[in-house]
């Protein structure tokens, strides 16, 4: 290979071969090398400048990730109050209500500091659907957990009240007042407004018959009104489940005719297991061609505002419109608030030819029936001679 081919391939040209020559001949000159320093120099500088600012514009990167995150983080994060509070605060949670509508309740009555904080804590505790309505006891300025923990349906400010089958309403109405510490007038006056009460039509505005006997959770805060409605409201509950309106058209009679038969059945039974053959004499009376009375000592007493089981002669010539010694067919409505039990006994009475039917052993309960005259008359004997005696 010559020369030149080298020169080719190396890129050496012959200007360069000069230069080379020149300071070979001459040595290195001490003005050139300091400018090739200064060279270097600034060579080292144009890569640190970008440098230094890549650093820094990281540098202010993180910090500003770092507040970022420290803002968001404070944003995200609910005003929430620490501990179990002090004090003592009522927050009632209405009927529908959200858990973001009892949030804004709990914030309002200074339970918790912020509505999101006890948002966010219900759904943590998976309460979301859990809330019940009623009336709770919380405290002032607690953590929102701790808030949730209380909202416990066992916790409710509740009066638990029970009303026996075959209560007069006048004794209903005592029962409540008494129970509840409401004022037996607030009761008396509710009881008068049928409409608002939710009666049926064929109740005729008449709350007797109609106060479904049953345990009641009373909340504090109630009204009487409210407390008679919830009992009306569970009379129509079980109204559909017996079909009251379309037996009782079967029957060839009206609800509150039912109704009726219903009361006297549970005043009249000794037993449960009395109440269908109860009904039974009472239809095989009115369906009686000519009718004939309904002879019941429950509706007399029931018209005179007095109790027992048996009427005097002076109560059996009452002129009161109950008074089913003297006047043909059904007193005008319910004598007293029949359960469930006598309300089916009423739409399904059991099968027999009774006509008659004496409580041989008050003090036992035990009840006997008769179809014939004769046997009825035996079994009125059999009373007087148990009557006092614990039979």
């Amino acid at each position: 290979m010559n020369d030149l081919d080298m020169d080719f391939l190396v890129g050496s040209d012959d200007e360069g071969r000069s230069r080379r020559g020149s300071r070979a001949s001459s040595g290195r000159d001490p003005g050139e090398r300091r400018g090739r320093r200064r060279r270097r120099r600034r060579g080292r500088g144009r890569f640190l400048a970008p440098m230094l600012a890549i650093i820094v514009l990281v540098g202010g990167i993180g910090a500003a990730g770092f507040y970022g995150y420290t803002w968001v983080r404070d944003v995200m994060t609910p005003d929430d109050y620490t501990g179990q509070g002090s004090g003592e605060v009522v927050v009632e949670i209405k009927d529908g209500q959200t858990a973001s509508q009892i949030a804004q309740t709990m914030q309002d009555q200074g339970v918790v500091k912020s509505a999101k904080a006890f948002v966010d804590a219900v759904g943590q505790a998976g309460k979301s659907s859990a809330l019940q309505p009623g009336e709770y006891t919380m405290r002032k300025q607690m953590s929102a957990a701790e808030a949730v923990k209380l909202l416990d349906p066992e916790k409710r400010l509740l009066e638990r009240v029970t009303l026996k089958e075959g209560l007069r309403l006048v004794d209903t109405l005592k029962q409540l007042s008494r129970q509840t510490g409401k004022p037996l007038k607030e009761f008396q006056q509710a009881a008068r407004d049928g409409e608002a009460l939710g009666l049926p039509p064929y109740a005729r505005g008449r709350l007797e018959g109609y106060a479904f006997p049953a345990t009641y959770e009373i909340r504090p805060k109630m009204t009487a009104s409210q407390i008679l409605t919830e009992m009306v409201d569970r009379f129509h509950q079980t109204a559909e489940k017996d079909e009251l309106q379309a037996k009782a058209k079967e029957l060839g009679h009206t609800p509150h005719e039912i109704m009726t038969v219903a009361s006297i059945v549970q005043a009249e039974s000794g037993t449960k297991e009395d109440m269908g053959k109860v009904a039974r004499v009472i239809y095989n009376r009115l369906d009686r061609d000519p009718p004939r009375l309904l002879e019941m000592d429950s509706t007399v007493m029931y018209g005179l505002n007095k109790y027992g089981i048996e009427s005097s002669n002076k109560d059996l010539n009452s002129t009161s419109p109950y008074n089913t010694y003297r006047r043909l067919g059904l007193p005008p409505g319910p004598i007293a608030n029949p359960g469930d039990d006598a309300i089916q006994a009423a739409l399904n009475p059991t099968k027999g030819d009774w006509v008659w039917f004496v409580t041989t052993c008050p003090s036992k309960r035990l009840t006997k029936f008769a179809s014939l005259e004769s046997d009825f008359v035996a079994l009125k004997a059999e009373y007087e001679r148990n009557k006092g005696n614990g039979c």
